[in-house]
């Protein structure tokens, strides 16, 4: 073979081994763009997992301990377990014994939460503060064997003021009206006084009872008897009754034709910190005020009407 063909071929075979080499760079190329090289470049790293945790508030934890109104004592417990469910950390423990209790065990520093269906007195003004809960419909219950299903709010008040002692005056059988009261300390005592009997006094006739589920439970057991309690002691174990020929309800309350209602207060000493605070904040929450175990409790939520 001449030098001049020789020096064809191995230039064709140089040529051959640039043009495969390219090959090779552009397949090393587009390795770098396949699905997984593209999957590794987004992935989440480690260092991006204190970024998601730090979006989470701090964990609530301590001891929350709450006295007063027995009438307001159903909500806090619902309200307490649900918060306790979802805030391990946090141990609340609720009592009753009276509006009054509350409000004093507050301003005493006993308890961290005075619960109470009315307001404050003066005293506690500068030293406790106020948070509304709900609105809690109150009923005049009796024993089931009384015929009457409704009296005025002036019949009413002369029954618990004891100037009418038979049933048959108010329309029912010849048979005693036997009086259940709650103690002087009682918010429900208090708001019955206010918005039924206009201030004047109770009786001293009759039997008192400690909280509104003993008063539930004496009325239930007994025979021609009265009292008064909020609605999550009303069973059909009693009668409410119809005030001015209405019965309790939302619609009732809210266009005030039915006027034996509670506002609920939370009192603390100075405010909320902590664990109090984020248990009021859950409390006075329109999701759980809303809630359908709330509603069936018969409370309602605190903007239902305007004062």
């Amino acid at each position: 073979m001449s030098k001049k063909w020789l020096g064809l071929a191995l230039a064709s075979v140089l040529m051959v081994g640039a043009l495969a080499g390219c090959g090779d760079k552009k397949d090393d190329a587009s390795s770098d763009t396949s699905p997984s090289a593209s999957t590794a470049t987004v992935a989440p790293s480690d260092s991006a997992s204190p970024s998601t945790e730090a979006t989470k508030g701090p964990e609530i934890e301590g001891k929350v301990s709450a006295s007063g109104s027995s009438a307001l004592l159903p909500l806090v417990n619902l309200a307490r377990e649900k918060f306790m469910a979802n805030n391990p950390k946090v141990e609340i423990n609720a009592t009753a014994g009276g509006s009054g209790v509350g409000v004093k065990n507050v301003a005493d520093g006993v308890s961290d939460i005075g619960n109470s269906d009315v307001v404050a007195d003066a005293q506690y003004k500068d030293a406790l503060v106020d948070h509304v809960v709900a609105l809690a419909p109150f009923a005049l219950i009796v024993s089931k064997d009384v015929t009457v299903t409704t009296l005025t709010k002036q019949q009413a008040a002369d029954i618990f003021m004891g100037k009418i002692k038979n049933w048959k005056e108010v329309g029912g059988a010849d048979a005693p009206i036997n009086l259940v009261h709650r103690p002087d300390s009682s918010g429900s005592r208090k708001l019955v006084k206010q918005i039924i009997l206009d201030g004047q006094d109770f009786s001293k006739d009759g039997t008192t009872q400690d909280s509104s589920k003993t008063v539930a439970e004496a009325i239930a057991t007994g025979k021609g008897s009265i009292g008064y309690v909020d609605a999550p002691y009303v069973t059909d174990k009693v009668t409410a009754l119809q005030l001015n020929g209405v019965a309790f309800s939302k619609d009732s309350i809210k266009d005030g034709t039915y006027p034996l209602y509670g506002i609920e207060h939370m009192y603390t000493k100075g405010e909320a910190t902590g664990a109090v605070k984020a248990f009021i904040d859950y409390m006075t929450s329109s999701d759980f005020i809303n809630s359908p175990e709330a509603e069936a409790l018969g409370f309602l939520p605190a903007d239902l009407i305007q004062k």
